[in-house]
């Protein structure tokens, strides 16, 4: 599959958007929607669990339960639950730096944000994903009837996805559709947000995530969100030394 997508990275373009708000007032609309939609996401601190399940196009199901920690802006771990055969693991994400911890095999190993821990549609970037404006710089906002069209891009080539177009719910302020784009402008997934769900303490957000690619025709995937609270957490619990001891932290 490598070589098919290295030459469709290079042909596709982006779709061009029409009805883009007057150039004085787009970006610092966009700007602050962008810091809007990641304040009305989740906490800066959180913990959180999470259910993946992989939908392959005969049916067949895989799933995942995992225990998920993010501290700051920029620093996410997650123990999986299950099923038996991954129990123990955990992953690490520093900056732009991961990490998979597999118990018995020794030092944890770095993973890239383009490779799955899960196989599936979504990658580790997405699985151990930071605010999005830790990523992208919003850089367009249209309105487009009952919703509006924001266009991120991202900070460096570091970052998993170069563009993202996101339609967000215009009264709650969260996605409800993104559409992924390589630097070459082929769609690489499109991320649908559903199910809005009220987690306390102001967190109004979707609970559910269910994404597809023209990649992987006829799979997808999806994530359920629960128990997101706000928790902070000391600054060694994102470190490789204790990846053995994510597990000490569920309450």
């Amino acid at each position: 599959m490598k070589p098919l997508l290295l030459m469709l990275l290079t042909t596709f373009s982006l779709p061009v958007f029409s009805q883009t708000l007057p150039a004085g007032d787009s970006l610092p609309q966009a700007q602050q929607l962008l810091q809007t939609i990641d304040e009305r996401l989740q906490p800066e601190s959180y913990e959180m669990y999470r259910k993946l399940i992989n939908i392959e196009p005969n049916g067949k199901r895989k799933e995942f339960v995992l225990y998920t920690v993010k501290h700051d802006k920029d620093k996410v771990a997650a123990l999986f639950l299950d099923p038996a055969s991954e129990r123990g693991r955990t992953t690490l994400r520093v900056g732009e730096n991961m990490w998979l911890y597999i118990p018995n095999v020794g030092k944890p190993l770095r993973i890239t944000s383009l490779q799955s821990v899960v196989g599936g549609v979504f990658n580790n970037s997405d699985i151990l994903q930071l605010d999005y404006s830790v990523e992208y710089n919003a850089v367009d906002l249209q309105e487009a009837g009952d919703h509006l069209v924001l266009t991120l891009k991202a900070k460096n080539r570091s970052v998993a996805y170069d563009q993202l177009i996101m339609q967000v719910d215009k009264t709650h302020k969260v996605p409800m559709k993104i559409e992924a784009y390589s630097a070459s402008g082929m769609l690489i997934k499109t991320l649908h947000y559903s199910k809005l769900k009220d987690f306390g303490n102001g967190y109004l957000r979707p609970a559910q995530l269910e994404t597809d690619s023209p990649l992987y025709k006829g799979f997808k995937s999806v994530m359920l969100f629960d128990g997101l609270k706000s928790r902070n957490f000391a600054p060694e619990v994102f470190s490789l030394e204790f990846m053995s001891r994510i597990g000490e932290l569920r309450q």
